[in-house]
């Protein structure tokens, strides 16, 4: 069996890999691209069983993508659109995981795929469905930041915001530090980047601090209705304020 995983987020491609191997009982072969522009050269190189799919990648939709290219490998979608969306995906026998999801929602969906394949009752998507949910997706979504500049001695360096691990306030301006623990300027306030950040991932702990979702890696009770995170690539564990530790419990069950 051979798998293609398209996924922009590191984290998310890791734990994707790691249900893949508790379903199946052993590694699976699989190539992975974060972009649409690679993910076209593994699909016109190669066939797959079927591919685990986000939507949004690094240089655009993966809707961009099988526009381009007729795929006929069964497709699971693992995104975090809202359900309204997915109900087109069911009418074509696509399953789908809505992000953030549990080990038992990826094996319902691995199990939901088999069952409609094995039946016969797959089929693939069409140009007149992918432009539809593409539409779709493009009127509903906000635009939110996707890239920052970085401005260096040596010239300009890009940060994707899939990258970014913490953001936190330091004086007029903010440091990013990414999965790999480097720091990065941002020459914003930590209110401008609030707003710019997708909710969906991203989340303001307290005044001067934001994080991304995907990088959490432990959280720890602590004094005063408060919470310790541990976050990838990032020394010191961040802190929720008493204030905001509700709101925090309440987006990651979302």
């Amino acid at each position: 069996m051979t798998i293609l995983i398209l996924e922009d987020e590191i984290p998310a491609y890791q734990k994707l890999v790691s249900h893949l191997v508790t379903f199946f009982g052993e590694p699976v072969l699989h190539d992975w691209s974060r972009s649409v522009s690679e993910g076209e050269k593994f699909l016109v190189e190669n066939t797959y069983d079927f591919i685990l799919s986000d939507i949004q990648l690094l240089d655009g939709i993966s809707f961009d993508l099988f526009n381009r290219i007729k795929v006929e490998s069964p497709i699971i979608f693992c995104s975090a659109h809202d359900d309204y969306l997915f109900q087109a995906f069911n009418t074509n026998g696509i399953a789908y995981i809505l992000k953030p999801y549990s080990r038992e929602d990826f094996k319902k969906a691995l199990e939901k795929y088999q069952s409609l394949f094995k039946q016969g009752t797959y089929n693939s998507l069409d140009n007149t469905t992918i432009n539809a949910l593409k539409s779709a997706i493009q009127q509903g979504q906000d635009e939110y930041k996707k890239r920052f500049v970085i401005k260096r001695s040596k010239g300009i360096q890009l940060l994707n915001v899939v990258d970014i691990s913490l953001l936190a306030a330091s004086g007029d301006f903010c440091v990013a530090t990414d999965s790999f623990g480097k720091t990065h300027p941002i020459l914003e306030k930590i209110g401008v980047l609030t707003k710019q950040m997708n909710p969906k991932k991203f989340f303001r702990i307290n005044r001067s601090q934001i994080i991304h979702i995907e990088y959490i890696e432990t959280i720890e009770n602590h004094f005063k209705n408060r919470l310790l995170i541990q976050l990838k690539g990032v020394k010191e564990k961040v802190m929720t304020s008493s204030s905001t530790t509700s709101d925090f419990r309440k987006w990651i069950e979302q």
